[in-house]
């Protein structure tokens, strides 16, 4: 007779309608089913309602688990079967995985000694202080070998045989070369046990060289991909010999990557769905998505990366652990990154070609090794293609397709910024210049509006070009971070107007004036002025589609000017940035630019327009 409780399991998932999805997942390669030793045909079975195929409540679930969420083994520093996963996630997981691979090392399992117990948890190192790894574990790691005293500090135990217990951190990946640290000591123990965090010293051995793992500033989206990296082993708190981990127990001895999703909902605590292996306490929760650690996994749930920064801080008056950014700016992009991006398109609208605009010279031009022989200065993603001048270490024009058919919703995420090393690292603006709080990366093309595409994957990778110095200007955070009229100027445009294909171009760029005060720590400015040129073929009252072009300028003048006097302590008010839609060849004026044949399609030239600059406080002042 078949266990009830695998009847009963598989009803449970079938009624929440994962059983399909799962189901579905057999028909490729399952490298966690193999290691289980658990037949693709007996569990197709039992997922089909043929329940005697003599498997067990344990292998069922594990099975399903494998199928759905598996956790895989890391290897010399690398996930070799996350090929798998594409078929779980979208397609760009592995490269989301391999972005990830270079930090594995720094994740480790928390070994004893003169304990009955090899090993309790995980643990993961958060920050380098002098001599010592600051390493992130459990507090229920912690208390199986030492006790909190006075100021939170942790002591060992005495063991029952009369020695004192002792740890370590073992960061290979179960191979047979061992890297090993000795534990100092715990340098915090949390008292409540709410808060399941410790924080150890280890000896940074010479031989080890370990890398932290980067941190983000909070603690993910919902629906962030995410992964629990660990060092599994028997766990008294995850553990039960009769429940659904015991299928999993073949599983142990060697470093695991579980993905999964983070899932947030109103008025509950962050969750997610990686399968967690007992010795996976302490283990960092990754976000996929952005390269980051967002959490811990405590007894009790997920510990947020705000609590572990700040107990960190409180512990050991730290503050410089790395972010992304600083453990991976330098590394930076080579061109075989972005191999097979065309970059922007001018015969994009179809029967009317929009050249990029000429720009003068002193401008001085970047020629990146992959352009083009055609365009020798543009700087190819997806989507889109940037002009930058090594002049003013800044974006001279980016120019984006936008096709409003294939629009998809990709979320923002913690991204990680990174120069594009097409042109040399010294010539570009990079973390440290945006140090002020008030100067943000100003993407000079619109994130959202690079996200479309045939698919997802197309998508994802045009919102991730994006988050490249190459791509940004510096702004007052007032412009950059103000949701009205310029941030909307494409959509208003393209769902006003009678537009062909729903298709449009998108220049964007600084005015660069002798006005933009200098941004601090570098030789490159502030632009104090902004346009936009929006280009797309517009049906006229007899159905004919015709070359339509306006152009907007965006001054933050007064806010930057505000910036820059001396304000008393708390701060200051600035005024609001102004948009002007003006004629074409009064931004050639100002700019130096030529933008070709777009000024003939200017509506501000018909002979019954007088207007030749409209301040815009609402979309309806647009002259279309």
């Amino acid at each position: 007779m078949p266990d009830q409780r695998v009847i009963d399991y598989l009803n449970q998932m079938r009624a929440k309608g994962e059983l399909n999805n799962v189901a579905a997942l057999l028909d490729q390669p399952a490298p966690v089913l193999d290691e289980l030793g658990i037949p693709v045909g007996g569990l197709r079975a039992a997922l089909d309602g043929h329940f005697d195929v003599g498997l067990s409540l344990a292998q069922v679930e594990a099975g399903f688990r494998a199928l759905h969420r598996p956790p895989l083994i890391v290897q010399d520093g690398h996930v070799p079967d996350k090929a798998c996963l594409a078929g779980i996630f979208d397609a760009d997981i592995k490269d989301q995985v391999t972005a990830i691979e270079p930090f594995l090392g720094a994740i480790g399992r928390v070994t004893f000694r003169n304990h009955a117990r090899n090993w309790g948890g995980a643990g993961w190192v958060i920050a380098v202080d002098g001599p010592d790894y600051l390493v992130m574990t459990s507090r229920s790691v912690a208390l199986q070998v030492a006790k909190r005293v006075a100021g939170g500090q942790g002591v060992f135990l005495f063991a029952p045989s009369g020695g004192r217990f002792g740890a370590a951190m073992d960061f290979s990946d179960g191979a047979d070369d061992q890297v090993v640290c000795d534990m100092k000591r715990f340098a915090f123990i949390a008292d409540d046990p709410a808060v399941d965090v410790a924080i150890a010293r280890v000896r940074a051995d010479d031989g080890a060289a370990i890398d932290q793992l980067p941190v983000a500033p909070t603690s993910g989206q919902d629906q962030e991909r995410v992964a629990l990296v660990g060092y599994p082993a028997i766990d008294d708190f995850v553990d039960d010999p009769t429940g659904p981990q015991a299928g999993f127990r073949v599983l142990r001895r060697v470093k695991r990557f579980s993905p999964g999703v983070l899932r947030i909902s109103a008025g509950s605590d962050p969750t997610h769905d990686c399968t967690v292996l007992g010795g996976m306490i302490g283990a960092p929760l990754i976000s996929l998505d952005c390269g980051v650690v967002i959490g811990l996994q405590g007894v009790r749930g997920i510990v947020p990366v705000e609590t572990l920064k700040t107990l960190l801080d409180q512990t050991v008056s730290i503050t410089s652990f790395a972010t992304a950014a600083e453990l991976s700016e330098d590394q930076g992009h080579d061109a075989k990154r972005f191999a097979g991006r065309d970059g922007y398109d001018p015969q994009f609208l179809g029967q009317v070609a929009v050249p990029l605009p000429t720009v003068p010279t002193a401008l001085d031009l970047a020629r990146p090794p992959d352009a083009t022989k055609d365009r020798p200065h543009e700087l190819r993603y997806q989507h889109f293609g940037v002009l930058f001048s090594l002049a003013q270490k800044s974006p001279v024009i980016a120019a984006l397709n936008i096709d409003g058919a294939q629009t998809r919703r990709i979320k923002r995420g913690n991204r990680r910024w990174r120069k594009d090393l097409r042109v040399p690292a010294d010539m570009q603006l990079g973390r440290a210049a945006y140090a002020d709080p008030d100067i943000d990366r100003g993407h000079m093309v619109r994130r959202a509006a690079t996200n479309w595409g045939p698919d997802a994957e197309t998508a994802r990778r045009a919102n991730a070009d994006t988050f490249h110095y190459t791509v940004a200007s510096p702004q007052h955070r007032g412009l950059n971070q103000n949701p009205r009229t310029w941030l909307g100027l494409e959509d208003y445009i393209m769902d006003n107007v009678r537009t062909f294909g729903f298709r449009a171009n998108v220049f964007t760029g600084p005015v660069f004036s002798d006005d933009d005060p200098p941004l601090a720590g570098t030789d490159a400015t502030i632009p104090l002025n902004y346009f936009k040129v929006v280009s797309m073929l517009a049906e006229d009252e007899e159905g004919t589609p015709q070359l339509h072009v306006t152009a907007y300028v965006l001054s933050q003048g007064p806010l930057v000017q505000a910036m820059l006097q001396d304000m008393p302590s708390g701060g200051f008010v600035f005024g609001e940035f102004r948009t002007f839609q003006v004629r074409i060849r009064d931004l050639e004026q100002m700019s130096g630019y030529d933008f070709g044949p777009l000024r003939d399609a200017d509506p501000l030239e018909r002979p019954d327009t007088v207007l030749r600059l409209q301040p815009i406080e609402q979309f309806t002042q647009i002259q279309l």
